[in-house]
C-alpha cells in the first residue's frame, strides 16, 4: 500500500515537473502559476503542494533533473567518441547533443537564463551554476584530451576555448529564443561549431590537421 502511492506520488511530481517545462517554453518561468501546472496536470492547486512544498521546490527539482538527464546525455555523447580515441570528434559530439537536448526542451533555456540574471543567491541559482561548472569541467576535460592528442593546436588557450564553447552554445539559443524558435538552432549550430573547431585547428600544420 505505501509502495503504491509513493509511486503515485512520484508520478505525480514527474508529471508536475514535465508541466513546468511545457509551460517555460511559452512564457516566462517567473510568471507560471501554481494554478497553471495543477489545470495542466489534471488536479487542484491545493494538492500540488501535496508533491511540492512550494513552487520554488518544484523548479530546483526540475533543474537536478535537467542538470542530470544532460549531463549523461553529454558524456554518452562524447564516450562514443573517445573510445575511438576522437577527443575533438567527442567535442563536436557534445556540442550537438546540447543543442539537441535544447531543442526537446526549449523550457529549459528560459529557466537558465533567469536564473543566472538574478542578483540574489539562492538554492535554485546554486542549482543552475553547479551544472555550469559541471559543463566547463567536462568541456576542459575533452580539450585536454584533444591537446595531448595532438588533434589541436598547442598554442590555444584551453580556458578560453572552453568560455567560447560555452558562449556558442549560450549565443545560438538566445538567439533562437529571441527570434521566437528554436527549430533553425541545429543547422546554425553545425555551421557555427565548424567556425570554432577551425579557431583550434588554425595554427596546426596542413598534414596533422588533416588526420584529426
Amino acid at each position: 500500500m505505501l509502495s503504491t502511492i509513493k509511486q503515485k506520488t512520484e508520478d505525480r511530481q514527474a508529471a508536475l515537473m514535465a508541466a513546468a517545462l511545457q509551460l517555460a517554453a511559452q512564457k516566462s518561468p517567473a510568471q507560471i502559476t501554481t494554478g497553471e501546472l495543477a489545470v495542466a496536470v489534471g488536479i487542484t492547486q491545493g494538492a500540488v503542494f501535496k508533491h511540492f512544498e512550494s513552487k520554488e521546490a518544484i523548479w530546483l527539482t526540475v533543474m537536478q533533473w535537467v542538470h542530470a538527464e544532460l549531463m549523461m546525455r553529454l558524456q554518452a555523447a562524447a564516450q562514443a567518441h573517445l573510445d575511438q580515441g576522437e577527443a575533438l570528434g567527442a567535442m563536436r559530439a557534445v556540442f550537438m547533443a546540447h543543442v539537441q537536448f535544447v531543442q526537446a526542451q526549449p523550457g529549459v533555456p528560459r529557466l537558465v537564463f533567469q536564473e543566472l540574471q538574478h542578483p540574489q543567491p539562492s538554492p535554485l541559482k546554486a542549482s543552475v551554476q553547479q551544472l555550469m561548472v559541471n559543463y566547463r569541467q567536462l568541456v576542459h576535460g575533452l580539450l585536454l584530451k584533444a591537446k595531448a592528442n595532438q588533434q589541436l593546436a598547442q598554442t590555444v588557450d584551453l580556458s578560453a576555448a572552453t568560455v567560447l564553447f560555452v558562449g556558442a552554445i549560450q549565443g545560438l539559443v538566445m538567439q533562437a529564443l529571441m527570434a521566437g524558435h528554436l527549430s533553425d538552432v541545429g543547422a546554425q549550430a553545425a555551421a557555427v561549431y565548424d567556425i570554432y573547431e577551425q579557431g583550434l585547428m588554425q595554427s596546426m600544420p596542413t598534414s596533422t590537421r588533416t588526420k584529426a
